[in-house]
């Protein structure tokens, strides 16, 4: 029944056999009558292909890429044909296959070929990154896109495009010229903030980026190739396909967001595959898009860690589409308002070219950012020391005679965090240890893990029963902007219970409370904003603390209007200086660059390649006595606070190669993932390559 020829090296049996020669198979009257699948199990020992029989029966149907079941150690198992061949390596008869679920080839060789370099980027399993890849299927949905699809018409030609867009980047023109030759440049583009005109305000040069987005689609479709849009969150989808249909009317766009259900999901699937749709917006998955003929990827800020899958193995959508760019031929644009460090070490290795604006539109286009220090705000007195001192009330006041202001807060609830009120020691739960919060004004606090009420609390090392807020939240903020600004009208975006993400708010003067991610869109942009807390962003442990915390600012301050137009952003919270600086310089490119240029000094990633393995303390170890560690620096294991498993203790180990050792530690990571699931060694581990977490 199985064939071992799809082992990669020191895969599968572990044994260092010579392959059997191939043996013809008598498929009776079956053209190639051997199909070889790949089946739907999680164990990585058995990620190679096997071999079954073709009954005459599915001879037409379980063609390559289709989906059929098959016997598999005693339990009927999902697989994909991956080819059909007239021999077999297998010296005993073969089992036929159960059943041929469907004759469409969802997982034909291109997504299969991306999905094999995925699963190594990444060392793990190919099936893990098919079932990222390729969605469930639907029957009646299939078969009325089948049905449809019988009377498509041919799609429409398109001109390229006018490129008034790009017109004030530096490189822009000239991709925009590239796309539509049918070549495959690749970008790593500082888009400018931009937002509609308000009533007697004139239409500005500088376009959105979602223009911009939809100017580049036009140019890869004039030249007749397919366009893959990936993008944060479901909003964003939404504002670029509503470009691109300005640009396009008459192009066909299709939209895969996950949260649209598994039904329309497959629809749009089903599209793309049979190539009705040649434009492709949606989210992270959809960067596993099978986009007929595809000339552009483009991915729009990357540095969101929504655009990050969780589930094993952890692909990033900016390596996915890099991935499919060098396999495909296509052209990549790498955008965002900031640039990521990943994307920074796109240009160094001149894998990409810069796109940005020159200086002098830059100052124009961006807000005018304050970022005063404790310096600055001395001659407030004992105010300095207020979480909105005095120069920012003016500034909202200010700002509320001409439009509304946005509050940018980096936690959402009430008081998500508290502490003991005599000696300021975290307060947590006696239950789990959890933190504890104040959910709303007047009630006790309560457990951010559990959910129980800690009525009696008191702290364990001083014994005080009173607490403290510690980080306030967004319900808390807008309450006290409420008694500061009692005839103005105060709006609540996030993503907690009370409060839901709010999509967008009129140009009436109006105080608009945000968590990041969640800010409305003003119409002709925000005439103010308030980043506040700048030190909790700054201060936390992670890596990557400084860059997302620019992120976050600069897609807030992205929001107001330019200064040209009086549009003013002040940074509080005695935020570090360098992310500070640059958001006040509206630098990103050069933060970037220093960001990268420190984490090459320490050796840290994306500068060099690390893989965590992380679970209990002997499944590490054992994993670890698997592995060849020749040339690969390993860190630990040591303890991961607050994670457990059962009744005990998870560890970490961290690996480090240079990056040109990546693939090989990949692969030598999924060589000891194979030997520990070959000899069924008890313990789950996680491997996760090039983790955002460390610290």
């Amino acid at each position: 029944m199985t064939s071992m020829s799809g082992l990669r090296p020191g895969q599968g049996t572990l044994l260092d056999l010579p392959a059997p020669a191939p043996v013809p198979v008598d498929g009776d009257g079956v053209v190639d009558p051997v199909a070889r699948v790949v089946v739907d199990v999680p164990l990585p020992h058995l990620d190679h292909p096997f071999d079954y029989l073709v009954p005459p029966a599915m001879a037409a149907t379980a063609l390559p890429g289709s989906r059929v079941q098959v016997k598999f150690a005693g339990k009927d198992r999902s697989a994909f044909v991956v080819e059909r061949r007239s021999d077999t390596d297998h010296t005993t008869r073969l089992a036929p296959l159960r059943r041929a679920v469907s004759p469409v080839p969802v997982l034909g060789p291109t997504v299969l070929g991306l999905c094999r370099a995925v699963a190594d980027r990444y060392a793990g399993t190919l099936m893990d990154v098919v079932r990222l890849a390729v969605p469930p299927r639907h029957a009646s949905t299939e078969k009325a896109v089948l049905e449809k699809h019988a009377t498509a018409g041919p799609l429409v030609p398109v001109e390229p495009p006018s490129g008034d867009a790009w017109q004030p980047y530096t490189g822009g023109p000239a991709y925009l010229r590239h796309l539509a030759a049918g070549e495959n440049p690749r970008a790593v583009w500082t888009a400018l903030p931009a937002h509609e005109a308000r009533e007697g305000h004139p239409v500005p040069d500088v376009r959105p980026w979602t223009a911009a987005v939809a100017e580049a689609a036009r140019a890869s479709r004039a030249s007749g190739r397919g366009v893959l849009v990936v993008v944060p969150t479901t909003r964003q989808v939404e504002q670029v396909a509503a470009a691109i249909t300005a640009e396009l009317p008459t192009e066909p766009i299709a939209r895969l967001v996950a949260d649209d259900g598994p039904a329309k999901r497959y629809r749009a699937f089903l599209r793309v595959l049979l190539g009705e749709a040649r434009v492709v917006v949606g989210t992270r998955a959809a960067a596993f898009a099978p986009v007929v003929d595809l000339g552009l990827c483009v991915i729009f800020d990357d540095g969101d860690d929504r655009l990050a899958e969780p589930r094993a193995p952890y692909p990033h959508a900016r390596q996915v589409l890099a991935i499919r760019a060098e396999r495909e031929r296509a052209a990549m644009l790498v955008g965002g308002f900031a640039r990521s460090v990943e994307a920074q070490l796109l240009v160094e290795q001149r894998w990409a070219h810069p796109v940005q604006a020159p200086r002098s539109v830059m100052r124009t286009a961006a807000p005018r950012v304050e970022a005063p220090s404790e310096v600055d705000l001395a001659r407030e007195g004992a105010a300095a020391h207020a979480r909105i001192p005095h120069p920012a009330w003016r500034l909202a006041k200010e700002a509320l005679a001409t439009g509304p202001v946005l509050v940018q807060v980096p936690r959402g609830g009430y008081v998500p965090v508290v502490s003991c009120a005599r000696c300021h020691e975290p307060a947590r739960c006696r239950a789990c240890h959890g933190p504890l919060r104040l959910e709303r004004p007047g009630v006790a606090p309560s457990c951010a893990w559990c959910g129980r009420l800690a009525l009696d609390w008191a702290c364990p090392t001083c014994g005080g029963t009173g607490v403290r807020a510690s980080r306030v939240g967004s319900s808390r903020t807008a309450e006290e902007l409420g008694r500061a600004f009692p005839s103005v009208p105060v709006v609540v975006s996030g993503t907690t219970a009370r409060h839901g993400v709010v999509e967008t708010v009129d140009d009436k003067p109006r105080l608009v409370v945000a968590t990041p991610g969640a800010e409305p869109t003003a119409f002709g942009g925000y005439a103010a904003a308030l980043l506040l807390d700048g030190a909790v962003s700054t201060s936390r442990p992670e890596l990557w603390a400084s860059a997302e915390a620019l992120r976050r600012w600069m897609g807030a301050a992205a929001l107001v209007r330019g200064a040209g137009d009086g549009g003013r952003v002040m940074l509080l919270g005695q935020p570090a200086p360098v992310p500070a600086q640059a958001l006040v310089r509206w630098d990103p490119a050069g933060f970037a660059e220093r960001e990268l240029a420190e984490r090459a000094e320490l050796a840290f990633p994306p500068a060099v390649r690390m893989a965590a393995i992380q679970g209990p303390s002997t499944a590490v170890r054992g994993f670890l006595g698997h592995l060849d560690v020749d040339g690969v620096e390993v860190l630990g294991p040591v303890e991961v606070d607050g994670a457990r498993e059962g009744d005990g203790p998870q560890v970490r180990a961290v690996l480090r190669v240079g990056r040109p050792r990546g693939a090989e530690l990949c692969q030598r990571i999924a060589h000891a993932a194979a030997a520990r699931s070959a000899r069924k060694e008890e313990g789950a581990v996680r491997v996760q390559v090039d983790p955002p977490d460390l610290w």
